[in-house]
């Protein structure tokens, strides 16, 4: 027990070592990639616990501050990645929202008060309709992401629109 407890000691040790030796430097080079110092001390955390997750692994385990920028600019690179995906997908929605409200009528106030009417809806059946009409999911589809049956998603497809019918009924002059 007490050869278990010196290991993990020299483990602990070694690792803080680690990082007061590679964490500065790291630290400059994710700033410099993303140059948002708080979006800096997530990457270095991230890469350094990838790193040394794996340390027992590496090749050469005297190169570890290699290792780590490569995982520094790695994690950057897919980031960014991300964010264009991001920002493409919200792209594409905004059109897909744009060409929905030039549908639901030219009029702002058509389209708001349709925007209202479905976020009075019960929060299952608004889910249920925004799957199903906007997502352009399959009833099959649609009940599996509500997590219920197809009868059940149906129902509340059903439901919900029936709901927003009268609302709209009985807001017309």
């Amino acid at each position: 027990m007490t050869g278990d407890v010196a290991r993990g000691d020299s483990a602990a040790a070694r690792l803080t070592e680690l990082y007061v030796r590679h964490a500065p430097p790291a630290q400059r080079l994710a700033y410099l990639l993303t140059g948002d110092p708080a979006r800096a001390e997530d990457l270095v955390q991230e890469a350094f616990v990838r790193v040394v997750g794996r340390f027992a692994h590496l090749r050469v385990p005297d190169a570890f501050d290699a290792y780590l920028r490569r995982t520094i600019v790695n994690l950057h690179t897919s980031h960014l990645r991300r964010l264009r995906l991001e920002r493409a997908y919200l792209e594409r929605e905004r059109t897909a929202i744009s060409h929905a409200s030039e549908d639901a009528g030219s009029e702002p106030g058509v389209r708001e008060e349709l925007w209202r009417a479905l976020l009075d809806l019960p929060p299952r059946q608004r889910a249920a309709i925004v799957l199903r009409y906007y997502e352009d999911l399959s009833e099959r589809e649609t009940a599996e992401v509500l997590g219920c049956s197809r009868a059940a998603a149906k129902a509340l497809v059903a439901r919900g629109m029936e709901a927003l019918r009268d609302r709209i009924r009985r807001d017309e002059p």
